[in-house]
């Protein structure tokens, strides 16, 4: 079954990108304590005020990977 939607198609056969009963997820965030902070050409360069939020991106590798 196709369902036109502004000119576009949708399958609605395919698999869905969820599942039909997707389980809730719980996150635990905890409360960052105020402490050293950088100065503010190393915070704009870095993109955080805060080092201990400068953590390092691996494009979706593991680091050292």
């Amino acid at each position: 079954m196709k369902t036109q939607l502004d000119g576009q198609s949708c399958d609605l056969h395919t698999p869905a990108p969820l599942p039909e009963d997707p389980v809730p997820a719980m996150a635990y965030v905890p409360f960052q304590q105020y402490g050293a902070v950088y100065e503010p050409e190393k915070a704009l360069a870095s993109g955080t005020l805060f080092p201990d939020l400068d953590k390092p991106f691996s494009g979706g590798k593991e680091a050292g990977a």
